[in-house]
């Protein structure tokens, strides 16, 4: 499932991947509050806006998003299908994707990192998440 929002001046154009995690008894370290569920806002060029470790932000700003929208906008779903050959060409939307999902990896394996300078090399064994396939897509809101 997807939707569609216009882009403001403090939400870039981009996406906002909802994931859960397929392995529930993976919270990478306890940093996800919305655990086994994941949100990244990533934007077109694969920049990250707001990671999974920040959920409050996430939600403010999905709900600025949505705010008093009750309908499709028209011109942006116009937009979207003709870019994605009505929904059968989703590279890109799949390359953001992935680019979201290695985002969590890193900081995983950066927050890994400083746990290890503080407290040995513990987490490095534990709550392993690799990738893709680690993840199931609940849903996407591209801001356009």
């Amino acid at each position: 499932m997807h939707a569609l929002v216009g882009a403001t001046e403090d939400t870039p154009p981009g996406v906002i991947y909802v994931l859960k995690n397929i392995n529930s008894e993976v919270n990478i370290d306890s940093q996800n509050r919305l655990h086994p569920f994941y949100m990244t806002y990533i934007t077109n060029d694969g920049k990250v806006v707001c990671d999974h470790t920040e959920p409050k932000k996430m939600l403010d700003v999905m709900r600025l998003l949505c705010k008093n929208k009750q309908e499709p906008e028209k011109d942006l779903c116009i937009a979207f299908n003709k870019e994605t050959k009505d929904g059968k060409d989703m590279r890109r939307f799949s390359e953001l994707l992935s680019k979201a999902i290695n985002s969590i990896v890193e900081v995983k394996e950066e927050k890994d990192i400083d746990s290890f300078f503080k407290n040995g090399a513990q987490s490095f064994l534990s709550n392993e998440i690799k990738g893709l396939d680690d993840f199931e897509l609940i849903c996407f809101l591209v801001v356009k």
